[in-house]
């Protein structure tokens, strides 16, 4: 809890104007938040707080690396990565989350500790499919020139009526019935 408690900002007290932060991480960062998306990496992460009385906005910018396990290769590589993102603290009367920028805090709350949220930016920030560099190329979903051409297995198109009724095979008499009660 030593590595996330230099991410407490004291805000009782703080006066209406900007607050600047910086802080650095690494490893330690993502072995005490536990979880299993990162497993380790180095980060800067600049904060710009601007108070005022009836809210706290929180401007953050982190840029580093992660240590990530290629989805085809299983090798591990680094991706870089740099977020900028925003996220508003309005006082209220209870602790809520109102959108994925705006949240309420009692107004009773004297510190808040942003670990959370840089990590929530950081694991957003990574590519959803995480492929080696080495195996990456213009663009993945494009077919390679020994592929044959696809085929196409299905379609959401729906046929045409007159080729429906056209077709020479009779229809189940059960099948007429409940067209008749739907008004066909």
């Amino acid at each position: 809890m030593k590595e996330l408690s230099k991410y407490n900002i004291d805000i009782y007290g703080l006066e209406d104007k900007q607050y600047v932060y910086d802080m650095e991480s690494g490893d330690a960062f993502f072995e005490e938040l536990e979880q299993d998306i990162i497993e380790s990496g180095h980060f800067k992460t600049h904060v710009e707080l601007n108070k005022s009385a009836t809210m706290i906005q929180l401007h953050f910018h982190t840029e580093g690396t992660v240590n990530l396990v290629c989805d085809r290769s299983l090798e591990p590589y680094e991706e870089p990565f740099s977020t900028d993102d925003r996220l508003i603290l309005k006082f209220g009367e209870q602790n809520q989350e109102l959108t994925d920028e705006i949240e309420i805090i009692s107004r009773n709350t004297n510190r808040i500790n942003i670990a959370g949220y840089i990590f929530e930016f950081i694991a957003l920030s990574l590519p959803v499919k995480k492929i080696h560099p080495d195996l990456r190329s213009g663009d993945e979903d494009d077919f390679s020139e020994d592929e044959e051409e696809a085929v196409l297995v299905y379609s959401s198109e729906t046929p045409l009526e007159d080729e429906e009724e056209s077709s020479d095979e009779p229809i189940d008499p059960r099948w007429e019935a409940l067209k008749k009660l739907k008004g066909e």
